[in-house]
């Protein structure tokens, strides 16, 4: 039996929440050795444009880019062929996606719930202008050669969890009645959460543009998301005991990647401010 789409409110959600984090303990090491390491923000812009474009889940959009980090830290190859590695990574994201099944919560991975009709195609992406931009033209048979070099690259296995599995583990409790704003109670509980979402979508994307955050467990980086948004948008406690104990992170344990999340933020602040006087 598939496991539910909210698993994360679930009889089951502790349980699935720590087979994810016993899974990220044998994640594949990541040196940030890449020759072309200074490209990777491009091409990690590249996923994310091309995925919104299909309308395709986070967590897709996050293991694509994990995946191109992955095979960036291990292969040197021309910029050319990175275009297609970045788009098979997405590809490959959005019909293997790395997700627990009721009864087999350490091992086999199952599809994830991406409709399959926004699975991007060969003629879609030939399609899009970014792909004449880059001079570049898909053929069925170069993806599907890329395909299988990343799958043995990775040895078949696509169970990787990324911050985007966990994030909404940690929304389900992000919000409380009893939390404070500015010292004041919550005024509507409702649109707060509205808010807490939106801030921690925007943390989540902020966490795939710099490979400095792979140096954090993806757990940590959903939970410091958070921590980051309750921040922002001034709820007291920053991160009270609830979400300490269904996390199991301190908040001394998330404070060298909050930091991290929060000087991104405030440069975008600042150069939001700066465009408004322009």
């Amino acid at each position: 039996m598939e496991l539910e789409d909210q698993w994360w409110k679930g009889q089951l959600a502790a349980d699935i929440y720590q087979a994810l984090r016993y899974k990220e303990l044998k994640l594949p090491p990541y040196k940030a050795q890449s020759p072309q390491l200074s490209l990777r923000r491009y091409f990690a812009d590249l996923v994310a444009i091309v995925s919104n474009h299909f309308r395709l889940c986070p967590a897709a959009r996050h293991l694509a880019v994990y995946l191109l980090d992955l095979f960036m830290d291990r292969y040197n190859v021309t910029v050319q062929q990175l275009h297609v590695v970045s788009l098979s990574c997405l590809l490959l994201a959005s019909k293997f996606p790395s997700g627990p099944r009721r009864g087999q919560l350490l091992s086999a991975p199952c599809k994830f719930e991406e409709r399959e009709d926004r699975v991007p195609k060969l003629e879609a992406l030939n399609s899009l202008g970014c792909m004449s931009s880059m001079n570049l033209v898909l053929t069925k048979q170069g993806l599907l050669h890329m395909e299988l070099l990343l799958l043995e690259t990775f040895q078949w296995n696509l169970y990787l969890p990324t911050a985007a599995h966990f994030i909404d583990y940690c929304l389900s409790v992000a919000v409380h009645e009893g939390d404070l704003h500015d010292g004041w109670p919550l005024t509507c509980l409702e649109k707060t959460k509205l808010y807490m979402a939106k801030y921690v979508d925007y943390f989540l994307e902020v966490s795939l543009q710099d490979h400095v955050f792979l140096c954090f467990a993806a757990s940590l980086v959903a939970a410091a998301c958070v921590a980051c948004a309750r921040l922002v948008l001034h709820l007291s406690p920053t991160w009270p005991p609830r979400l300490q104990l269904l996390t199991g992170y301190s908040w001394d344990n998330l404070v060298a990647c909050a930091e991290k999340l929060l000087i991104a933020h405030d440069g975008d602040v600042k150069e939001a401010s700066k465009q408004k006087v322009q």
